[in-house]
């Protein structure tokens, strides 16, 4: 074994990359030509020999060597390897800035934002500034107990939002499983609470889907004694059953009534970010009725940038609001038909009533959908069909407004 004065006095002969002094165990002094001294304990795993860096002497004394080789043999004895376990202790050193809730959350939120839309991202920071870093904000991630978290999304829930608890709960999943991988938090206690919310109901957009009904819901929208923009928009509305956000906020420059074909621009569709950034436009058909109310329509508003400019401003669309309360004061409230609801409308109808080709209808509705091989439809195939099936729709609506002989919809 060696002593603190061959420590001291152990050099290495300059013809040698390196001289070692044993000790005991495993644990040698290796000394270079240049007077450095460095501790290591020699062990195997696996039958694979590996060296421990335990520090240099004399900062690290002989006795102070001795006891890091005891520690890294018991680490050893345990089943783990004391060279990965250093490493990994470096990593989460490194890793580790803050592991506090509130910097651990927006550097998780700062990774995805990039690649969210922007509707998206704005309800995720809301989940976390509303309702969780009031409460969680300066406290460690790995020291929050799942009752508290089930605490913070009670108070959402006696708020009434049901929903909104539930997309909270999945903000903080998120959070706690990139606190669990950047070694913040040593499990993801949001998987405690399964169950323990109150469960939501999802519910659908309200939708006629009678053919009478309808064909009286379109005589009362024709009957609409407001204003032509509003006017045409509900016209429109059950006629191409697009999105509301996507019919309101239509320009002119997207429209080509010669054509007969609305494009929509991708960065206006309901998809995901890359998809509005690289996707290809929604095509609409125009059917020769769409096509009409547009040409008398243009006149009024032409000379501005929308379709359907509101009262303030001609460069912004008339707003969400406008055409479901004019729904409403139809005597169309949301418990009966909603604007969104016209897609279920006419998704039922085509398909049931008037046998077209539901992959058509999918299509129509800008719904991502797979053939037969799993390949993505492609919304752009089909248009020559698509049109069909759009005059097929408008000339329907036509005769169920004028009280024509209705097709029953089949037995299910």
């Amino acid at each position: 074994m060696l002593t603190d004065a061959q420590c001291r006095n152990a050099v290495c002969p300059p013809e040698r990359k390196q001289a070692r002094f044993s000790d005991a165990g495993g644990l040698y002094l290796q000394v270079s030509p240049a007077g450095s001294r460095r501790w290591f304990w020699k062990y195997r795993i696996a039958g694979v020999e590996k060296q421990l860096a335990l520090g240099s002497y004399p900062e690290v004394s002989l006795t102070a060597a001795r006891k890091a080789r005891d520690v890294a043999k018991l680490e050893k004895s345990g089943g783990r390897d004391p060279v990965q376990a250093r490493k990994l202790a470096k990593l989460k050193a490194t890793a580790v800035a803050s592991d506090t809730f509130k910097p651990t959350a927006l550097e998780w939120f700062a990774k995805h934002e990039a690649r969210w839309s922007s509707h998206y991202a704005i309800r995720e920071k809301r989940n976390l500034e509303k309702d969780l870093f009031p409460y969680f904000a300066t406290r460690r991630v790995s020291e929050i107990e799942p009752i508290e978290l089930l605490a913070a999304l009670r108070r959402v829930e006696e708020r009434g939002a049901i929903d909104v608890a539930h997309r909270v709960l999945m903000t903080a999943r998120a959070v706690w499983r990139y606190s669990v991988a950047t070694a913040r938090a040593p499990r993801d206690i949001t998987a405690d609470l399964k169950g323990a919310l109150t469960p939501h109901q999802k519910k659908h957009f309200a939708a006629i889907t009678d053919p009478v009904k309808l064909g009286q819901l379109v005589r009362v929208i024709r009957a609409y004694q407001g204003g032509p923009i509003v006017r045409a928009a509900l016209q429109l509305a059950p006629m191409l059953f697009q999105r509301p956000n996507e019919l309101r906020g239509a320009a002119w420059s997207e429209i080509d009534l010669d054509a007969a074909l609305w494009t929509v621009p991708a960065a206006r569709m309901k998809r995901r970010k890359a998809g509005k950034e690289n996707g290809d436009p929604h095509l609409v058909p125009l059917p020769t009725q769409a096509v009409e109310i547009l040409r008398k329509l243009h006149p009024l508003t032409r000379h501005g940038v929308m379709v359907f400019p509101g009262e303030r401003s001609h460069e912004r669309p008339i707003s969400d609001n406008t055409l479901r309360a004019a729904l409403i004061t139809l005597g169309y409230g949301p418990t009966v038909q909603t604007v969104h609801g016209f897609r279920a409308t006419a998704r039922t109808l085509l398909a049931e009533t008037l046998d077209v080709d539901p992959l058509l209808i999918e299509a129509q509705l800008a719904h991502a959908v797979k053939d037969a091989n799993g390949r993505a439809y492609n919304r752009t195939q089909y248009l020559k069909q698509r049109a069909a099936m759009m005059q097929q729709w408008a000339d329907y609506l036509d005769k169920l407004a004028a009280g024509a002989e209705i097709v029953q919809l089949k037995a299910a």
